[in-house]
């Protein structure tokens, strides 16, 4: 019974291990689409599929050492790589909005000023 275990946890290792390959070249996939965009959405979705497959990719490597601060690590990584992906989106929600102000000709916009 002894031998049964060992084969299983060598399938295991190489199960996890075509994972992180394919999560890894998934990733340059996505590091590619941020890079070339073309549009700001495209580039934003992108950052945040790249935070959750690190996220990922750490869950397994916790799996496959047997270490739980690994563990503790994804989730501090999860919530900085969501504060990144709210910053981002209102840093380019603030440009988008100031340059249709100015292609509107400087006029404010409607409850920006309080409706005066």
């Amino acid at each position: 019974m002894g031998r049964g275990i060992e084969s299983l946890e060598k399938a295991y290792h190489i199960f996890f291990m075509a994972v992180l390959i394919l999560l890894a070249v998934l990733l340059i996939l996505c590091l590619v689409r941020a890079i070339i965009g073309p549009r700001t959405a495209d580039r934003i979705v992108s950052v945040n599929m790249m935070g959750t497959m690190v996220i990922v990719m750490i869950a397994i490597l916790a799996l496959m050492l047997g270490e739980g601060y690994l563990a503790d690590i994804c989730i501090i990584y999860a919530m900085i790589s969501f504060l990144a992906v709210i910053v981002l989106t209102k840093v380019c929600m603030g440009v988008y909005l100031e340059k249709k102000e100015a292609a509107e000709g400087g006029k404010p916009m409607e409850g920006k000023d309080g409706g005066h």
